[in-house]
């Protein structure tokens, strides 16, 4: 089931990448139902927070009537940037899973890990599901980008 759900990710990754966006997809699942997705729409919105997590997170709180996202969990393409993962821990999602690292700017374990922060006192389980599909998919695009 989790990888149904990271693949539903995914998908919204590809959306992103057609719209020449960075390949980022998020769902939010809640008692193994979908009840967000997103992608990233930074350059669309001209919106510096338009990551795919916060616009997933923004639609999941809508669609519950509640910013507070317990029981909730998250399906990221990619580990979260500092932002995103305050603003994962802000919502009090219960977990995360995550596709792929981000060896630039994670901040759920491979950079800093703001996830489990004894001085922030935030706690959100992280699990990595390791996906050759996700790091394709920005690697992919990059290569293009910086040709």
């Amino acid at each position: 089931m989790k990888y149904e759900f990271l693949y539903e990710a995914i998908k919204e990754a590809k959306l992103a990448k057609a719209e020449g966006e960075v390949p980022v997809g998020a769902v939010i699942v809640k008692d193994g139902k979908i009840i967000a997705s997103a992608h990233n729409l930074k350059e669309k919105l001209k919106k510096t927070s338009a990551h795919a997590e916060i616009l997933a997170i923004e639609l999941a709180a809508k669609n519950l009537s509640n910013w507070r996202l317990n029981g909730c969990e998250m399906y990221v393409t990619l580990e979260p940037c500092p932002m995103c993962a305050a603003c994962i821990c802000q919502s009090r999602l219960s977990k995360i899973y995550i596709g792929t690292f981000d060896p630039v700017s994670g901040a759920c374990g491979s950079v800093i890990n703001l996830m489990q922060n004894e001085y922030l006192k935030y706690h959100t389980d992280v699990e990595w599901l390791y996906s050759d599909e996700c790091s394709n998919i920005l690697k992919d695009f990059f290569k293009i980008r910086r040709v």
